[in-house]
């Protein structure tokens, strides 16, 4: 591109001095001087200066313009004309006609500034729609990057913190080394648990919020997260990079090539022959009047030029890219220009509930302990890096209180300050509880406060340490249960005394988005991997016509391929679980707060973790469709206008380049316009 506006300037330059001067009798330019240039054209320097021009004209047809000259060779080849190929035809021909003019003709009419108005403004075009591209691909790679790049691989093993290690790239991994993973750490690739004991974050693949407890002999899938303890873990055969798939993503996005685009290039394969024909003919038509061979080339050459379908090559993939430019605004990545087609015509959305319609985290929504009990547990759980726990931890109040469920976290409560091995190391800071004798169990956690035993976790935790458990505290858990919550006994000195409930939060601004959606006449369908007690509040939601619980990752993709036999399904997600349900639906959307492997899936991806964007997008797609048709609409009337006025020598190849470049104008105009206002 920049070869072809440097050059295409020095050509454009000629033009505007000397040649144009000479055809339209500039009026700041007088007799004499236009004499002189028509003498000099005519002039052996004449010659020499048209060659010079051919030069720098070929310069940018053939430097600037190989990409377009090398799509029409490849559909020329293959019999499948496409916009390269008309392209092609337009530039070539005045390239061909002004050069064999200044061979054979002692004072020729040249069209070079034609060639390069035509191979520059596709060129500018096509670098646009990159660009958008481009910076669609760096927000991508963002999203997709794995946490970690590196792993930490055991060179002499011991316990997990006398090992010794080495710091490799995961690139360097092969199947059977055995990496050490800490607590808080995420686990770099797939492998098998082979020492160690922890609590394994793996919403990553199942999309829920509970830890799993792993040992040996366990699977450990890739992006799972240590909550607490330590693994060793033995690589998988399957020891990959998330390089991997921010390559293929990368190339899907750079070449794709479908959708609205697809449009342009089948009726390219009707326009070419069309166009090929009414110039020949036209030129026929000139020589059987009579007129010269000159001046019937000149006819065919201007259908040519004015049949060139800049306008209608622009018209979709800008309008797309705006829809790309747009979108990026709003924190959301469009991987392939299919998306705002397919979407259109959804007719069933589905949504994942953990980590989609709900934020994923655990949260107290209940409690019916005394404060003083609270702040106990609040104080054992300080030490838990369980999901419940942090709940719990974030909850208390400095009071005691548990205070409004949704702004504990804000609480005041000071950290107890605890020091290597579980003892607390001081209690310089006020109100401090000393925690000693921590424990964390497969069920819960416990420890001695201040001198207190106690307990947290669930009531088969209380049974196996032999406490005092009421029916009414087992009721609670239980009806606690049954509405999808996740409730925990809490007690001291060898007694339940209470249930603390935590639950995963509903995302904010949901049911604007599911009632926006059905308000639309789109069937909205939620998938959980979660009992049908987990799934209550959405069964109840009138702009929900469906909800299926309990269904496992396999069972996600499967449950989408029997709603794509009603419709076009669109599935929602965020988890690696969803992959093959976001794969397999028409089009997927993946929320940014998800996992790469979700991303890699889909079909958008929402960066910011907005679940308000999932309309923006179908407002989106609604509007690039109408920029589409207004773009190709206008390119088509255009062509209806400009090609009979040149088959009847209304035109010259000049005024053909300029109404060529006009409609090209209008339509980069248009498209660089917002599409929501």
């Amino acid at each position: 591109l920049a070869v072809g506006v440097l050059v295409g300037m020095a050509v454009m330059l000629q033009y505007i001095v000397i040649i144009y001067p000479t055809y339209f009798a500039f009026p700041f330019y007088n007799e004499r001087t236009l004499e002189y240039l028509d003498q000099a054209m005519a002039s052996s320097s004449g010659t020499y200066f048209f060659i010079v021009i051919a030069v720098l004209t070929t310069v940018v047809l053939f430097v600037t313009g190989k990409p377009i000259l090398r799509g029409a060779y490849v559909s020329a080849r293959t019999r499948s004309p496409n916009m390269d190929l008309l392209v092609a035809i337009a530039a070539v021909s005045a390239y061909a006609y002004s050069t064999l003019a200044v061979i054979f003709v002692e004072s020729p009419s040249i069209y070079y500034d034609v060639t390069v108005a035509i191979i520059v403004i596709v060129t500018v075009g096509n670098h646009y729609e990159d660009s958008i591209k481009k910076r669609a691909t760096e927000l991508l790679s963002d999203l997709t990057a794995v946490q970690v790049d590196s792993a930490r691989r055991l060179v002499d093993e011991g316990d997990a913190d006398g090992a010794e290690t080495e710091e490799v790239a995961i690139d360097d991994l092969a199947p059977g080394d055995r990496l050490l993973v800490r607590a808080g750490e995420r686990v770099p690739v797939d492998g098998e648990a082979v020492a160690g004991d922890a609590a394994v974050d793996e919403s990553v693949v199942t999309g829920e919020s509970m830890p799993v407890r792993k040992t040996p002999g366990d699977a450990v899938v890739g992006g799972s997260v240590v909550a607490d303890g330590s693994l060793t873990v033995a690589v998988g055969p399957d020891a990959t990079s998330s390089l991997d798939r921010v390559a293929e993503l990368v190339w899907d996005l750079q070449s794709g090539n479908h959708g609205v685009q697809k449009l342009a290039d089948r009726l390219a394969t009707v326009f070419v022959p069309v166009v090929l024909a009414v110039a020949l003919l036209s030129a026929g038509a000139n020589l059987a009047l009579g007129n010269g061979v000159t001046e019937a080339m000149l006819v065919g050459l201007t259908v040519l030029i004015v049949s060139c379908p800049c306008a209608l090559g622009l018209a979709t993939p800008l309008a797309v890219a705006a829809g790309i430019r747009d979108a990026l605004e709003r924190s959301i990545v469009i991987f392939d220009d299919t998306v705002f087609e397919r979407i259109r015509g959804a007719d069933t959305v589905v949504f994942d509930k953990t980590g989609t319609l709900t934020t994923g985290e655990m949260r107290l929504v209940a409690t019916d302990v005394d404060d003083e009990l609270l702040r106990l547990a609040a104080a054992v759980e300080e030490r838990s890096a369980h999901p419940v726990g942090r709940a719990i931890a974030a909850a208390r109040a400095s009071d005691g209180a548990l205070g409004d469920p949704g702004s504990a976290s804000d609480s005041g409560a000071a950290s107890p300050a605890v020091a290597d091995g579980g003892e607390v190391a001081s209690e310089e800071a006020s109100g401090a509880l000393a925690v000693t004798e921590f424990e964390s169990h497969a069920r819960g956690v416990s420890g001695v406060v201040d001198g207190v035993e106690v307990v947290v976790g669930h009531p088969d935790l209380f049974d196996e340490r032999g406490w005092t458990v009421s029916d009414e505290i087992r009721e609670t858990v239980a009806a606690a249960r049954d509405v999808g919550r996740v409730p925990v006994a809490v007690g001291r000195d060898g007694a339940a005394e209470g249930v603390v409930v935590v639950g995963d939060e509903l995302r904010e601004g949901w049911e604007e988005t599911v009632t926006a959606l059905a308000d639309e006449g789109v069937e909205v369908v939620v998938l959980t991997g979660d009992d049908e007690r987990a799934a209550t509040v959405f069964r109840e939601h009138d702009a929900i016509d469906s909800v299926f619980a309990g269904v496992p990752p396999e069972g996600k993709a499967e449950t989408v391929e029997r709603l794509k036999a009603r419709g076009r399904t669109v599935m929602v997600g965020d988890g690696t679980n969803d992959a093959p349900a976001l794969a397999a639906a028409d089009l997927g959307v993946a929320l940014g707060g998800g996992t790469a492997m979700a991303a890699d899936a889909a079909d958008v991806a929402i960066v910011d973790d907005n679940l308000d964007s999932v309309a923006t997008v179908f407002e989106l797609s609604r509007a690039a469709g109408r920029r589409v048709k207004g773009n190709i609409g206008w390119a088509f009337c255009y062509n209806a206008v400009a090609i009979p006025l040149a088959v009847a020598g209304l035109l010259n190849p000049l005024f053909a380049a300029l109404a060529m470049g006009a409609s090209s104008l209008l339509v980069v105009t248009n498209s660089s316009r917002a599409l929501l206002e």
